[in-house]
């Protein structure tokens, strides 16, 4: 089976809110068997809209990316992060 890749593209817009997303986002990461590859740290922006946080983890199966996205503690995590921030997230499998 092969990993995916969880890709986000975020502009902060409040940072306290955003913050409480962020430590329930993690658990629920981890209880998915996500692991984190890229969190904030320095990017160059080449093509398209530039964020100033990316954020990549790598889960065991796409289904598991997924998984984790519907479940209801990262729906609880995402209700911190609705209206403190911009972002945009896909989901992709990764060659096998």
């Amino acid at each position: 089976m092969a990993t995916a890749l969880w890709i986000a593209h975020v502009t902060v817009t409040n940072e306290e809110a955003y913050m409480k997303y962020a430590a329930i986002a993690t658990e629920a990461i981890a209880q998915h068997g996500g692991t984190f590859l890229a969190r904030g740290g320095q990017a160059i922006q080449k093509e398209g809209r530039a964020h100033p946080r990316n954020v990549v983890a790598r889960f065991p199966s796409l289904e598991a990316a997924n998984a984790c996205y519907e479940s209801e503690i990262y729906q609880e995590a995402l209700s911190h992060a609705r209206g403190a921030s911009e972002r945009d997230l896909v989901l992709i499998e990764e060659f096998d």
